[in-house]
């Protein structure tokens, strides 16, 4: 069985979801993380996803992008949000420097506040991180000293100085189609470098389908491509780094079963 750690099933709308679980299950993905980018109407959709479809799973949390808009959430809203057994993580949250779409001191003060959250409620919480691996490695150092907080950087694009940062105070990494792009050679040396208990696989569909997909609206079916080079990149099998993976995910989402 091969997991999609993270993916977002709400851009797919009626039967074209059902759909993309379908054909995400033909090809042996056996679970699914839809993730949450807003509270309120869009928690309660991956919600409702995750109780519309077998062996699928949702976060809650406010997107980097978001996280300008309106008041900034407290750490109750949060948790709030994730009282729902098949909320399995906090997020995605974290920083986003190269599109700016929220004020990076708005977008700090929410990534703390979804940090108290994943500490206080133990679910792991779904980083994003670009552009920013300074900020970003300073603020999990800061919050780590606080008291530890399962977590995840999702859709790893940054330097091997941040992945460093995060296996060391705990975390896992996770790798999208990027790691399949002709020109990913610093990504798939962080995917070489990493522990082997610290190692997940994505589609962020509906973005970065992998190779030999490019261009093509991306589904949580091809994470497979992807799982595929991360087994190459680690001189593995393919059943063995589906084993390895999966039971990394249920080790750090230990809410999905």
């Amino acid at each position: 069985m091969i997991v999609d750690s993270h993916c977002h099933l709400d851009h797919f709308q009626g039967e074209a979801q059902a759909a993309a679980v379908a054909r995400a299950k033909a090809a042996g993905v056996g679970v699914m993380v839809t993730i949450g980018t807003r509270l309120g109407e869009q928690a309660a959709t991956v919600r409702a996803i995750a109780d519309r479809h077998a062996g699928v799973f949702a976060t809650v949390g406010i997107h980097p992008h978001n996280a300008g808009e309106g008041e900034l959430p407290t750490v109750e809203a949060i948790l709030a949000e994730a009282d729902h057994p098949l909320v399995v993580g906090i997020g995605e949250s974290g920083l986003d420097y190269f599109y700016d779409k929220a004020p990076r001191d708005r977008q700090q003060a929410s990534f703390r506040r979804h940090i108290a959250a994943a500490r206080q409620s133990g679910l792991p919480l779904v980083v994003h991180a670009r552009d920013a691996d300074a900020d970003m490695a300073a603020i999990l150092e800061d919050e780590d000293a606080r008291g530890k907080f399962p977590f995840l950087l999702h859709c790893f694009s940054s330097g091997a100085d941040l992945a460093r940062t995060a296996v060391r105070l705990g975390g896992t990494i996770s790798f999208s189609g990027m790691l399949t792009f002709p020109k990913s050679d610093a990504i798939r040396a962080v995917a070489a470098e990493t522990p082997a208990d610290r190692l997940l696989v994505e589609t962020d569909s509906p973005y970065l389908a992998p190779v030999p997909l490019r261009g093509k609206p991306c589904e949580p079916a091809y994470v497979v491509h992807t799982a595929a080079k991360l087994a190459q990149v680690r001189g593995l099998g393919s059943a063995e780094l589906a084993d390895l993976t999966t039971g990394n995910f249920h080790r750090l989402f230990s809410r999905a079963r």
